[in-house]
């Protein structure tokens, strides 16, 4: 596991490539929050344009909790099938809306706790929401961020979610807020799952991967 110093030198390199003020504007709000939060349970595996075209079917007939849980079961997984698993996501979706309306009034949660209490919504799922809907300053641990993470020594964990928890402690506060995005950027262009670009990463020297983290003294 990397060091304070070396996690700290990590986000100054990052920031220093693409300041935080450049990542800021990348935080999109959709039209309503319960939009937001079903889009994000349908991205789950799915690729973005998969996800889109889900979306548009279903909010062209339903995008409220009340009016998706009129709709049949068959109908609902018709319109969301672009984005894979529909069957599960139907499911899971006509239950977070049950729970919403029974203990929120409709209303989406703003904290992780209660939405991680909400039906198919998990850590990663909480946390893309706090960060781009709710605006907090959450990483949500993609498989980007996983990987990048794990190789780097920021954290490491058998599931997302231990990452995640890691993650919330071990990245000094005043880097928090442009994480994501640039542990998301980094697993893309450079620390990729195959054939990861070592030779041009401005990493490579606190790398744990490589075998030479900076240590504490």
């Amino acid at each position: 596991m990397l060091s304070e110093t070396a996690v700290e030198e990590v986000f100054r390199r990052f920031c220093e490539r693409k300041p935080e003020q450049d990542v800021i504007p990348e935080v999109k709000v959709k039209d309503t929050v319960f939009k937001s939060l079903v889009s994000v349970m349908l991205s789950a595996q799915s690729r973005d344009a998969n996800t889109a075209k889900a979306t548009r079917k279903l909010f062209a007939v339903a995008e409220t909790p009340e009016a998706i849980l009129a709709l049949s079961d068959e109908c609902l997984q018709g319109l969301i099938k672009d984005a894979g698993l529909y069957r599960m996501k139907a499911r899971n979706i006509k239950r977070m809306c049950e729970a919403l309306l029974a203990g929120h009034a409709g209303v989406v949660p703003s904290s992780r706790e209660e939405l991680m209490r909400l039906p198919g919504v998990g850590r990663k799922s909480a946390d893309i929401m706090l960060r781009f809907v709710f605006g907090e300053a959450a990483v949500a641990v993609d498989t980007h961020v996983f990987r990048v993470s794990s190789r780097l020594g920021l954290a490491h964990g058998k599931v997302e979610a231990q990452v995640a928890r890691q993650l919330e402690h071990r990245i000094p506060p005043r880097w928090r807020w442009g994480a994501h995005i640039w542990l998301l950027e980094h697993g893309k262009e450079l620390c990729r799952s195959r054939r990861p670009r070592c030779e041009a990463c401005f990493l490579a020297d606190l790398c744990e991967r490589n075998g030479v983290a900076l240590r504490d003294a």
